[in-house]
């Protein structure tokens, strides 16, 4: 049983594929420098748009050196909170409505006695 368990082991382990006829591309060393005093030093293709930021392993954002073009910042959204949508939906009045109507029930459930509103 042992045996049958080990038969194919090395399958995939041999690649049948050589280095032969293949000729790497010329490569440049690119310097990218984080604000955080970090070099980082990374091989391109001397075909590759180099990008001009890259992220530092510290999480900022380290820049090439030597300027290269600046990317484009992208116009940033303000972010919407809950009520922003919950406005965009129900005014004002709508919501104090229904937070009458939900106290209401709430205050039923619990069995204390509810006062009706007159309008």
């Amino acid at each position: 049983m042992a045996e049958r368990s080990l038969r194919g082991s090395r399958l995939g382990a041999l690649s049948m594929e050589t280095d032969q006829n293949v000729v790497p591309s010329e490569r440049q060393i690119t310097t990218y420098l984080c604000p955080n005093g970090h070099s980082i030093e990374l091989p391109f293709s001397v075909e590759a748009d180099v990008p001009a930021v890259w992220e530092c392993r510290c999480g900022a954002e380290a820049k090439l050196q030597g300027g290269g073009p600046q990317p484009e910042s992208k116009p940033v959204k303000p972010q919407r909170t809950h009520w922003d949508m919950l406005l965009e939906r129900r005014s004002i009045p709508e919501l104090e409505e229904l937070l009458e109507e939900r106290l209401t029930l709430l205050r039923e459930s619990r069995g204390e006695k509810v006062k009706k509103k007159t309008a």
